[in-house]
């Protein structure tokens, strides 16, 4: 008997993933739970187990793309070759029949019975499908032009452009458009933020996401360019001959014809014959989106201590061999972690969130831990950090590093800190201007803990020495209230109580 596999929702926020490698191919062996593929999402990499024990008889879904979450990826079992090409069949026929936009949906994205009107697919944080090569793009010709878009959504929004009469008074062309405003609005949380803190219309932008939902890379695009594209969008949204934009176009290319304003300048580059040309992995693109979006949103400033690591370095020395009985390992970062949380309590503002024009204020702490990997950088987060004493918060950063290198970890552990330590240090940084996990404030960055001469008591002597440091968001916290949850660290760390390990 046949068994589906399908993308797995890792999350409630999650609605896509993309494939990243197959682990096992068709015809191979599988045992039930043991790996199969490997997914990207926005939040997190992870190996996906096989639901049943079989044969691997069919792939759907290649290296590279994305698909909504409960979209069949593969089949284990007895699955025949022809049902890969009567799955396009049966989408094609549901399409011809579907009525009207929003209930040509994918089935698999959806959750609604059949006596129900179907709603539109989960709403997607991201879209990579689209995006083009790394290879310098290519001119379309003419009778390129005049065939349809691959893409379903614009697809689906002529034929229902055809199907309704078009009259003097452009009726079906309202019709056609206030179905596909309906569709972009219905867009992901971060999505809509985002919205809210530039005062964008989410109607007024050309989604390049499923089913024609604005994806983050759409309305940051957006904003980028300047609100003067929106009309022009809509307009050449709402006329059925010109729905479908040329294929690898974006929303503000789109816009930039019908408007008939110059081209975005982009700057071309040709790999040489010895160069390594390969695609960014989904990873390294949400990085990208994360880093670029926080610059943009947060007045970034950096404030830098000195501290002397001598007494940590005393006691650490003295307590590691309980720590390692106790299953935790005492180290730098364990302290550090502890004085941030006591200067939180103390300075709740660098504890806190930006929602638009508002601050709100975090009762729980939840620290963020960076941690490198080979293919990238994740934060996997360690909840109600408050609570826990030196050895439950060293017991956690080697739980949540071990587990993120090995790709176990879930979304909901790489969401909802308040804030966020890196440790740049450990490759031998001396610091690093740090930049802030949005929506959160502030970002603590550990410098390398290394022996140097300092001045003590009016004499020269060598101590461990590493540099901190807080970068802010400027819009909320001031120098003065920064220096003043620094100094607290400082004084934490360099007088710190034995008994109280």
């Amino acid at each position: 008997m046949a068994t589906d596999v399908v993308m797995p929702q890792m999350g409630e926020s999650i609605a896509e993933g993309t494939i990243v490698r197959w682990i096992k191919k068709v015809g191979d062996k599988v045992d039930r739970d043991e790996p199969l593929f490997e997914i990207s999402t926005d939040k997190v990499d992870a190996e996906i187990p096989s639901p049943a024990a079989g044969v691997v008889s069919e792939i759907r879904v290649q290296e590279g793309e994305t698909v909504p979450v409960n979209s069949v990826v593969a089949v284990i079992g007895g699955a025949v070759a022809a049902s890969t090409s009567a799955a396009p069949q049966a989408a094609a026929a549901s399409v011809d029949k579907a009525p009207e936009p929003p209930a040509s949906a994918p089935a698999k994205a959806g959750s609604a019975s059949a006596g129900q009107a179907a709603p539109p697919p989960p709403p997607p944080h991201y879209h990579d499908r689209d995006e083009p090569s790394s290879a310098a793009p290519e001119v379309p010709s003419a009778a390129s032009e005049d065939k349809p878009a691959a893409a379903p959504a614009p697809a689906q929004h002529a034929a229902s452009a055809a199907q309704a009469p078009a009259t003097s008074d452009g009726t079906a062309a309202r019709h056609t458009g206030a179905a596909e405003d309906a569709i972009r609005e219905r867009s992901s949380p971060l999505v809509r933020k985002i919205a809210k803190e530039h005062h964008v219309d989410i109607a007024q932008i050309q989604g390049t996401g499923i089913a024609g939902r604005v994806t983050k890379d759409d309305i940051l695009g957006f904003i980028d360019k300047g609100p003067a594209s929106a009309a022009p969008v809509k307009t050449e949204a709402a006329s059925a001959g010109s729905a479908s934009a040329p294929a690898g176009g974006s929303a503000g290319q789109a816009s930039g014809s019908v408007s008939g304003a110059p081209p975005v300048a982009t700057v071309t580059f040709k790999p040489g014959a010895t160069d390594h040309v390969e695609k960014m992995s989904v990873m390294r693109k949400r990085i990208s989106e994360h880093m670029v979006q926080s610059v943009k949103t947060s007045a970034h400033v950096h404030s830098v201590f000195e501290v002397n690591f001598g007494r940590i370095a005393k006691i650490r020395d003295a307590k590691k061999a309980e720590f390692e009985r106790a299953g935790a390992k005492l180290t730098y970062m364990s302290f550090i972690i502890k004085a941030a949380i006591d200067a939180l309590r103390a300075v709740p503002i660098v504890n806190a969130s930006v929602d638009g024009d508002t601050i709100v204020y975090h009762k729980d702490i939840n620290v963020g831990i960076a941690v490198a990997l080979d293919w990238g950088l994740i934060v996997p987060v360690i909840k109600k950090a408050d609570e826990k004493n030196l050895v439950g918060l060293s017991r956690a950063v080697i739980d949540l590093a071990n587990r993120a290198r090995s790709k176990q970890l879930k979304p909901d552990e790489v969401a909802g800190g308040t804030f966020t330590i890196t440790n740049p240090g450990v490759f031998g940084a001396l610091f690093g201007m740090p930049i802030i996990s949005q929506p959160q404030v502030a970002i603590l960055g550990i410098g390398n803990v290394e022996k140097r001469p300092v001045v003590v008591d009016d004499a020269i002597a060598i101590r461990p020495m590493a540099y901190l440091t807080l970068g802010y968001d400027h819009r909320v916290i001031d120098g003065a209230v920064a220096d003043e949850f620094m100094s607290i660290v400082k004084k934490s760390l360099e007088n710190w109580d034995p008994n109280a390990v």
